[in-house]
């Protein structure tokens, strides 16, 4: 073992603040192996490659609950840990360098006044979009205060924005994955802060999204065949699991 280390090293070394740390040992998130007889936390090696793990996941967007699922999950050993972080890592990048390459693209559209056509639709959202399923929705919610709220907002965005509401999509789709693979339940606080985030991206983006409109969403997930097979091409049983994670944040908010 080495040499241990104060609350104070590891935040130089970690570059975190010590309320960081001691935030971390409070949930249990990072609890240091050794104590000075005064009651100090001194920190091992085994505890600062936990932390390095912990600021990783916290990198790429992941909670706080969420890390604990996975760095606690027993049947996951060392080298899967690095595999998966080298996998997320490569995805990452992969992202970034399509984001920016859409990005220098939106930015030139915007200065010549484009706005997104139906080609840009295809290239945002991807090949299996149908122009046919807005003027599903338009049929079947057109009259409602939400379709003309969504109208409203989404008739102001640029293509850039679009990217952007499609990269915080496709990120917390990547976090909801990453808790089915760790065997997070739906019904768990880690489980329901996800559906949460979920509601207030369509509140922030579309339209105002209560409790009782997110479930019948959530519903829609496993109901209408197309959503569901957008949910489980990012990972098998996603569609189920965000709809029970959603269905039991409501139930918490109606019940309160």
């Amino acid at each position: 073992m080495g040499e241990e280390l104060s609350v104070g090293q590891v935040a130089a070394v970690a570059k975190v603040t010590v309320r960081t740390l001691h935030h971390y040992d409070e949930i249990g998130l990072l609890s240091p192996g050794g104590r000075t007889p005064a009651g100090y936390r001194r920190y091992r090696d085994t505890d600062l490659d936990r932390l390095q793990q912990i600021l990783f996941y916290r990198e790429l967007g992941f909670s706080l609950e969420e890390i604990a699922a996975i760095l606690d999950d027993g049947t996951v050993s060392p080298t899967e840990h690095l595999r998966r972080q080298r996998d997320l890592l490569h995805a990452r990048i992969s992202h970034l360098q399509e984001l920016a390459a859409a990005v220098e693209h939106a930015m030139e559209a915007s200065r010549m006044g484009i706005q997104l056509t139906p080609e840009e639709k295809f290239e945002v959202f991807g090949a299996d979009y149908q122009e046919s399923w807005e003027t599903e929705a338009e049929q079947r919610y057109g009259d409602s205060a939400a379709w003309q709220q969504s109208r409203r907002r989404t008739s102001r965005y640029t293509k850039a924005d679009w990217e952007r509401i499609k990269a915080e999509g496709e990120a917390l789709n990547a976090r909801c994955a990453a808790a089915l693979a760790a065997g997070t339940d739906p019904a768990s606080a880690a489980g329901m802060a996800l559906a949460e985030e979920h509601r207030r991206q369509i509140t922030d983006t579309y339209y105002d999204c209560g409790y009782a409109m997110h479930r019948g969403l959530g519903e829609m997930y496993l109901a209408d065949e197309r959503f569901t097979a957008g949910y489980e091409r990012v990972a098998p049983g996603l569609a189920r699991w965000l709809r029970d994670a959603i269905v039991a944040n409501a139930d918490v908010h109606q019940a309160g």
